[in-house]
């Protein structure tokens, strides 16, 4: 009876001793873990959160513990290159309102000065104010609208729409600047009428900067072309040009916002910086996807996927 009571007695002298082990166990390790992620909060460390442990709940707590300081730590990068983005952005657009509003002050001033000006340098003087005004006009509506796309507040209401048609139009939209510069066009559309899930307005704006842009870059190569076809489930449209390309390192920010190449020398097609930003927006609102290759002097490709619709 009495060996059964110290048996009794050691097994409950154990249990107690293993239960403080454990708790001591467990308070060590949050302790531990407290401390890591205070470094984490001050800045003096960046996870994850790490201890060796046979505790369950303690290891299922660090798993969640550490996807949630890496989708902090994903915000935080994507919170500095949008706040970086936007830097860039101000700046480039105060300089693109700056340089016509200086214009425009100079040739008000001398309209102001020149009472006598003749009539026809009065003219050419106003027409020059016209354009600058014009440009002006074009970067603020254009920031506007893409303001307006990614806050969600610019609804495209989507059809079946003739793709092949809406290509024939707005590639002539530049014929006459086209054939002032002597480019070799090539154009490849669809025999019949081939339909994508889209908008109209929409697919005449992403053409327009498609090509513009086509035209800002790539000129010099003397090419440019426009390739349409349909696949079993989409309708790719291919706008290209042979001229100097796009560094491999570009290719990858070239639908930020503003972001210009320093390459850009064809003057009469200057853009703001928005133009493949909101193209992108676009192409994405009509559920379809845009990407770029570029061989220099080679080829370079913008490449735009819509869902195909039978017409």
């Amino acid at each position: 009876m009495i060996a059964f009571l110290l048996l009794l007695i050691t097994l409950l002298l154990f249990t107690i001793g293993f239960q403080v082990y454990l708790k001591r166990s467990l308070q060590k390790q949050l302790r531990s873990i407290k401390k890591q992620l205070t470094d984490i909060v001050h800045g003096q460390a960046s996870g994850p959160v790490l201890i060796g442990t046979d505790h369950k709940q303690i290891a299922e707590l660090l798993v969640s513990m550490n996807k949630l300081i890496d989708q902090n730590r994903e915000h935080a990068r994507q919170f500095i290159r949008t706040e970086q983005s936007m830097k860039r952005m101000l700046s480039n657009i105060s300089h693109d309102l700056k340089t016509p509003l200086t214009v425009i002050s100079g040739y008000a001033e001398m309209l102001n000065e020149k009472v006598d000006m003749p009539n026809q340098e009065r003219e050419r003087i106003l027409s020059h104010i016209h354009e600058k005004t014009d440009e002006m006009t074009t970067l603020i509506d254009s920031f506007f609208d893409l303001a307006k796309l990614e806050a969600g507040d610019k609804h495209l209401p989507l059809e079946a729409v003739n793709l092949t048609e809406i290509c024939k139009r707005s590639i002539l939209l530049f014929y006459e600047f086209i054939e002032t510069k002597g480019l070799d066009v090539h154009i490849d559309l669809p025999d019949s009428p081939v339909f994508a899930l889209g908008n109209e307005e929409a697919l005449h704006r992403i053409l327009a900067n498609l090509v513009s842009n086509a035209l800002r870059y790539g000129a010099d190569g003397n090419v440019i072309g426009l390739h349409v076809y349909a696949e079993e489930d989409f309708v790719v449209i291919e706008v290209y040009d042979q001229g100097i390309g796009i560094p491999e390192s570009d290719q990858q920010h070239i639908f930020e916002r503003m972001y210009t190449l320093e390459e850009s020398r064809n003057k009469d097609f200057q853009g703001s910086g928005l133009g493949l930003t909101i193209t992108k927006k676009l192409i994405e609102q009509m559920q379809g996807t845009i990407s770029v290759s570029s061989i220099p002097h080679e080829k370079t490709s913008f490449i735009c996927k819509l869902k195909r619709e039978k017409g």
